[in-house]
């Protein structure tokens, strides 16, 4: 099943950069660095049903590093939220497909994000709110590591485990990069783990590229102790296209036709 899953992350990395040619919008690098947890996520976590999508049960899943919306919304239109039809219509006029998600233009956005370090906060308030309705669905939050620079961020964390919210997950994508440097030069982030740990988080450090280790990561949540749980995902910035890993300007850049062709070529995708 895993290796099904790799072929997946991969024409996914395909969608996400005809999407940014397509429309010469910016954050591919942060849109391939998280793939392969969402994919893990998509196709072996989450509660969903795309025929039900407002199923109050249904698992939640915020995309707090909402400038990664193309690999949501390529992976949506996989699971059959949305059709390929619109899903080619990403950031043309009138489109429902915003260059950042928003709540409630399709199916599967929970939350309208991109404004960076609201994430957790909004997962934390459905989180509780479904246990006050007794519902027992859980609520995934992927941050961007550059979202733990947010005192929102922290704020959240500390509630999170004075409330014992054993639904809530954390995954952070640790691609250590944000838009104007390294992230442990902009913002003293490490050791990132044992912070979290200190404000009472069951914590979980991984390979975010390994499709094994993020699914036993994974299957260690819910916490058995009643705490919420964070999985620090350590991933490279770009990662499957060997000229924009961990290069910085891919947050901001757009391929040319020739770089398009040398990076579907390196996918396997001509």
């Amino acid at each position: 099943m895993l290796e099904d899953l790799k072929k997946i992350a991969n024409d996914i990395r395909g969608d996400i950069l005809d999407l940014a040619y397509q429309m010469k919008t910016p954050h591919i690098g942060s849109a391939l660095s998280c793939i392969d947890i969402l994919v893990v996520l998509y196709w072996n976590f989450l509660k969903i049903d795309s025929s039900i999508p407002d199923a109050n049960d249904r698992d939640r899943f915020i995309l707090s590093k909402g400038h990664a919306a193309t690999a949501l919304y390529s992976i949506l239109c996989r699971r059959d939220f949305f059709s390929k039809e619109l899903l080619v219509t990403y950031a043309k006029p009138g489109s429902k497909l915003i260059e950042h998600p928003v709540y409630k233009t399709v199916p599967g956005v929970e939350v309208t994000s991109g404004s960076l370090g609201h994430g957790l906060s909004l997962g934390l308030g459905i989180a509780l709110a479904g246990r006050i309705q007794n519902e027992k669905f859980r609520v995934f939050v992927l941050l961007s590591d550059g979202e733990c620079n947010e005192g929102s961020t922290w704020e959240a964390a500390l509630f999170a485990t004075a409330n014992r919210v054993d639904s809530l997950a954390v995954i952070i994508d640790y691609n250590k990069w944000q838009a104007t440097g390294r992230s442990n030069e902009v913002m003293a982030l490490s050791p990132l783990r044992q912070k979290w740990e200190a404000f009472g988080w069951s914590s979980y450090e991984i390979d975010g590229h390994n499709l094994e280790e993020i699914n036993q990561a994974l299957k260690k949540f819910p916490d058995a102790n009643g705490r919420p749980t964070v999985i620090i995902a350590n991933t490279i910035k770009g990662k499957g296209v060997s000229f924009m890993e961990d290069d910085n300007n891919w947050h901001y850049r757009i391929p040319t036709e020739e770089e398009m062709f040398k990076a579907k070529k390196e996918l396997g995708l001509l």
